[in-house]
């Protein structure tokens, strides 16, 4: 087998995943024009637009191999967007593409409003990390399995470690017409349900017990929930297409059609709109990439530049640190968002998994970059939908050099294109890769990895590097009459480029 799809095989991965934004940027993306960048922001872009470029061509492949419907993503460096798309089709006759305002139900990710609207009340001394929600809402009663165990304290709440249910005692996650429980009824059944396990003792994760912190921010703010996080963090960070619902009506065909898990004939059943109604704190809002791309850059500039904007520094920095392992390891919760590290990074992250609908969040702030993908599937295509890929191949391309200039340097994008399936591989993908090129096999569920790189090593020629730094095989590009690269030979065997890259 070549080395080069060593990579390319499919496999189940998992990872958690989450992140946060404020004012307007510079948005880059291929279907719009982006406005005038400074000329620090243009000279830094240039040492990871190969990453972006190798990023979109990788998505695009995938999403298709993977029979995903539509996928919408964006990349965000600081406080620029300075990748945005949508690839594939929204609706069911596949007539109205996806674009980064197309709207999607983002599920698990409203956790993070919740959050940062406890967070917010806890600043103004409203209650204690530490205070039992019991004797904070006395109407909220459930019966204790663990008669020696601590309080369901708030703390406990956000991070998935208070021994409650994962849900409350209503099919809602049942197919195919999703009844979600009224606050009223919701809060009656809890009387008759029982905690998992004793408060503090291991993780489960628990929409119930973020249905208990928004009835926390409503009693304790004086709103409806819903309109205290629009007032509280929605409308100052104009995240205008961030809703507690899925729209039905009024936003014409930018919202995404879900899609059920896909069957053996290869097709996928339409999932009929669901409202969360109680279960909203947990699982209820709509969103874009765009707008969580806002929620993104606010906690980036807030962590880079200190002091107070909504949240004090000190706070989203509380947030985001471990505050609950579990006794196996396995889990790592701050307050709402999921902590992690990899590869020396920390990673904070959240990500959606509805009826119909997949999304992630992740947020690597020594790095300040910020990855949003959603997709309209409810199945496990994409898993938390390619946020952990782009997250890689991202962390890698802000590493690269700025590729060298000048009379005797490679005019890499020569190369740069799709070259013809083999009986082994499907496609492959030469991109320019700093000051060298990357090939990849597609599709490929590890692109960081999974890609090869090729040092010149003459007039058109390059080798390929291995693992140890040494030189392996060499491919040299032959041209056409007319001076373009038409294919390579590497051992003899010749490989066709198919198409060309646009610079």
């Amino acid at each position: 087998m070549p080395a080069f799809i060593r990579h390319g095989r499919r496999k189940t991965c998992c990872a958690v995943l989450a992140l946060a934004l404020g004012t307007p940027a510079a948005w880059a993306q291929t279907d719009a024009p982006a406005p005038a960048a400074s000329a620090a922001a243009t000279a830094a872009r240039t040492q990871y637009r190969d990453a972006l470029r190798l990023l979109g061509i990788w998505l695009e492949a995938q999403r298709a191999y993977d029979q995903v419907p539509a996928v919408s993503a964006a990349v965000v460096v600081g406080q620029q967007v300075v990748w945005r798309q949508g690839f594939g089709h929204i609706d069911a006759a596949g007539q109205v593409p996806a674009a980064a305002d197309s709207i999607y139900s983002i599920c698990s990710i409203s956790k993070l409003f919740t959050a940062v609207a406890v967070m917010q009340l806890w600043e103004q001394g409203k209650f204690s990390l530490d205070d039992d929600i019991g004797k904070l809402l006395p109407e909220v009663a459930i019966q204790r399995t663990d008669a020696d165990s601590g309080p369901i304290s708030v703390r406990l709440l956000l991070s998935h470690a208070a021994g409650l249910p994962r849900e409350a005692d209503a099919p809602y996650w049942t197919g195919p017409d999703f009844s979600f429980p009224d606050r009223a009824t919701l809060l009656q059944r809890l009387r008759a349900q029982a905690t998992f396990a004793r408060a503090g003792g291991h993780h489960q994760y628990s929409n119930l017990g973020l249905v208990l912190l928004g009835e926390l921010v409503a009693a304790t703010s004086g709103q409806r929930f819903e309109d205290h996080v629009a007032q509280q963090l929605l409308v100052p960070l104009q995240m205008a297409d961030t809703r507690p619902l899925l729209p039905r009506t009024g936003v014409g065909n930018r919202l995404a059609t879900g899609f059920g898990a896909r069957l053996r004939d290869g097709t996928r059943p339409p999932v009929a709109p669901f409202d969360t109604r109680a279960l909203v704190a947990a699982a209820g809002y709509s969103s874009t990439v765009d707008d969580l791309a806002r929620f993104a850059m606010w906690q980036l500039r807030l962590l880079q530049g200190g002091g107070r904007e909504l949240l004090k520094v000190s706070t989203l920095r509380e947030m985001q640190r471990v505050q609950w392992t579990d006794p196996d390891g396995g889990n790592t919760w701050g307050l709402g968002f999921a902590v992690s590290r990899d590869a020396g990074q920390t990673l904070v992250s959240h990500a959606g998994w509805c009826p119909g609908y997949r999304s992630a969040l992740v947020l690597v702030p020594g790095l300040q970059l910020a990855l949003v993908s959603m997709v309209n599937t409810g199945d496990g295509a994409g898993v938390l939908p390619y946020a952990r890929q782009m997250r890689q191949l991202m962390s890698k391309g802000l590493k690269l050099p700025v590729a060298p200039s000048g009379p005797d340097a490679p005019r890499l994008l020569d190369y740069a294109g799709r070259y013809a399936a083999q009986p082994w591989v499907s496609e492959l993908v030469v991109v320019p890769w700093g000051h060298q090129l990357a090939i990849l096999a597609l599709p490929n569920t590890d692109p960081a990895g999974g890609m090869e790189l090729l040092k010149p090593s003459g007039p058109d020629r390059f080798r390929r590097q291995r693992a140890d730094g040494t030189p392996g095989s060499e491919l040299v590009f032959e041209r056409d009459a007319a001076g373009a690269v038409s294919g390579y030979r590497e051992w003899s065997q010749r490989v066709a480029r198919v198409s060309a890259l646009a610079d």
